[in-house]
């Protein structure tokens, strides 16, 4: 018989076991910690988008679970336009070198199909992760999670277009009062995209060369996400639900490449040629009054991380604390891109994998990746927008997280289709030859022939099925 003390002894040692310790624990965080102290001393790899983005499992992630877990995490870096690439023949192959996985959220329809992915639904039951989930703003949660209605994949940056706009240039009473007196309305961030033109051609006309009305990215491959938003908030849709026949060749396309076409010449010279890096340095240098891009321009525009030696790239901001942050004209913005965490089908240590993407996405975890200035993580809570720790990181900064909130709540999904891949190539393809002075009716053409072969190849029935789940989802296209 035990007496007191070995009874109390052997409590102790029931309790701290893997599968009682993490049904006890506090928060997501606290139970994928313990329960996967169980396999201290393994190893588990997880691909990642090379550059800045994988500093983050390098140097911050990565360590510290091995430190609570004695799990080492290998990081596998692979180009971005290579990830879909490596992950699918990882899976055909059935070699396993992958266990978790960051995939774009536009891949996950093709990736499901082949089987590439894990359901998570009984992992996400099994560690208590489901409510924590409800937490992840809905534009995410609602449209970059599910495929079929199951789990695949948990939203993990923040990624949507915001406009950034000059507050000092828009507050000058002198430009107020001339741009009223021309144009009958307010100096303010544009409600559509007439007003935008017409705010860059005024501050350019008042301001050139020190300052232009805007710049954007023009170059491959970013300017197609722009075009899918303002194609869809100008009414278009990609293809005719029933025949699955590209509609992109219509007068709204040719509204939208006319528009962005013409607003080049307020922008400075060769901005068609400008890359995200070009565009950058252009803002925060102040030679642009307005641009669109992801998070990270605002906090950097603030001068969040401008010690760290791994943003020694980013040019010194000119511009700290004249920054504002507002919606894109017409008021609902792309996601554009994003990641997603996921584990693979064929990795032969699922559940440790799951663990350490569930402790990776949980609240507490995330909000402190969301925070690293080094990284391209942007917040994607509700949570995260709150955080009175986020909101004190620099001045401006709860105006900033009010303006990713309220884009979280209402952003455009990607288009996301079978081999969507060559889909986003056509557009991009499109959009660079629009530059060229090429007929914007003849690329619109093309494009949309391009389109329809694409379709034909991979099978229209079987894309009318993956379109129409697609244009079902709240981000897919706006309301009528």
């Amino acid at each position: 018989m035990l007496n007191r003390r070995e009874l109390m002894g052997a409590v102790s040692v029931f309790a701290l076991s893997p599968s009682v310790a993490w049904a006890q624990a506090k928060n997501a965080a606290e139970t994928a910690v313990a329960a996967a102290k169980q396999y201290a001393g393994t190893e588990i790899s997880i691909v990642w988008e090379a550059g800045l983005q994988s500093l983050d499992p390098l140097n911050y992630s990565g360590p510290k679970w091995e430190k609570l877990t004695g799990i080492k995490v290998k990081v596998v870096e692979v180009p971005t336009d290579q990830m879909f690439t490596k992950i699918m023949q990882d899976f055909r192959s059935g070699a396993g070198a992958y266990d978790a996985l960051n995939v774009i959220p536009s891949w996950m329809p093709d990736l499901v199909r082949a089987g590439a992915l894990e359901d998570l639904d009984p992992f996400v039951d099994k560690f208590g992760y489901r409510e924590e989930l409800q937490d992840i703003a809905p534009a995410y949660r609602d449209n970059q999670m599910t495929v079929g209605g199951k789990i695949y994949g948990f939203p993990d940056d923040g990624d949507v277009m915001l406009l950034y706009y000059r507050k000092d240039i828009f507050e000058d009473p002198k430009m107020k009062e001339g741009f009223k007196a021309k144009y009958g309305y307010d100096l303010a961030p544009p409600k559509d995209w007439k007003q935008f033109a017409e705010i860059g051609q005024f501050i350019t006309d008042k301001m050139a060369p020190k300052t232009y009305g805007a710049g954007f990215f023009r170059a491959a491959p970013y300017p197609q996400y722009m075009f899918q938003e303002r194609f869809r908030m100008e009414g278009g849709k990609f293809f005719d639900a029933a025949t699955m026949k590209s509609t992109v060749n219509s007068d709204i396309g040719l509204k939208v490449f006319n528009g962005m076409l013409a607003e080049n010449k307020f922008m400075p010279p060769g901005v068609e040629q400008w890359n995200f890096v070009d565009n950058l340095a252009n803002f925060l240098q102040g030679t642009t009054a307005m641009t669109i891009s992801w998070p990270p321009y605002g906090r950097w525009a603030a001068g969040y991380g401008s010690g760290e030696e791994a943003l020694n790239w980013v040019p010194k901001s000119q511009v700290a604390g004249k920054v504002g942050y507002a919606l894109n004209p017409l008021g609902r913005d792309e996601l554009g891109v994003g990641f997603a965490l996921a584990v693979s089908a064929t990795s032969k240590k699922k559940q440790a994998a799951y663990l350490f993407i569930q402790w990776l996405n949980s609240k507490q975890t995330s909000l402190e990746r969301v925070q690293l200035p080094y990284t391209l993580r942007d917040p994607f809570r509700t949570s995260h927008y709150e955080s009175p720790e986020y909101r004190k990181l620099w001045p401006d900064a709860p105006a900033y997280l009010d303006t990713i909130k309220k884009a979280g709540e209402t952003g455009l999904l990607d288009l996301s289709l079978l081999q969507q891949d060559k889909y986003d190539e056509a557009m991009t393809k499109a959009i660079s030859s629009l530059w060229t002075g090429e007929d914007p009716k003849a690329i619109l053409a093309r494009m949309a022939s391009q389109f329809d072969a694409i379709t034909e190849k991979v099978g229209v029935d079987k894309q009318r099925e993956v379109y129409k789940a697609w244009a079902a989802k709240p981000g897919a296209y706006p309301a009528a």
